[in-house]
């Protein structure tokens, strides 16, 4: 078996409605975190912020990891570890252009996120979400410098 592919997400909640993008995914429209791949020579924070300034145009602050979740893409069988962190957006820059496949952004409550589990990217969207609304949090610092050197040797689970 091939090592997972290492993704991040950002969570930013305000008001009451979660941080989403609406991204084409071989030709369909798909809501996700923002989100994506860990590069060589980041950390995973420093991934989560890149990733979710490039795909929504505002400054992710990570403040708590959401979990470890792992996932198999039933079409590909590529198999993703996720790293999720919670945090909060700020310096908005409407003027940026978003990352290629990126529609737009959209801020929908959790009621609206169950509501358009179809239309979501994969399951972890959505059990992200509820993750969040649980309750669960952890530290940061366990996995401050963790690399795609690291990574791959965390435990996949939910913390």
């Amino acid at each position: 078996m091939s090592d997972p592919e290492i993704t991040v997400a950002a969570l930013a909640q305000t008001d009451g409605r979660f941080l989403l993008v609406e991204e084409r995914i071989g030709g369909r429209l798909v809501l996700n975190q923002p989100a994506g791949h860990l590069e060589r020579g980041e950390t995973l924070l420093e991934a989560v912020v890149r990733e979710a300034r490039e795909e929504t145009a505002w400054r992710f602050t990570p403040e708590w990891l959401l979990g470890v979740y792992l996932w198999r893409q039933p079409r590909t069988q590529r198999l993703y570890k996720r790293f999720a962190f919670i945090g909060s957006v700020s310096d908005h820059r409407p003027e940026q252009p978003l990352d290629t496949g990126i529609v737009g952004t959209r801020w929908l409550t959790g009621g609206e996120i169950r509501a358009r589990a179809a239309e979501l990217r994969s399951p972890l969207v959505l059990r992200c979400i509820e993750d969040y609304l649980a309750g669960v949090r952890a530290p940061l610092d366990p996995l401050a410098r963790l690399d795609l050197d690291t990574a791959p040797a965390v435990p996949a689970q939910t913390l």
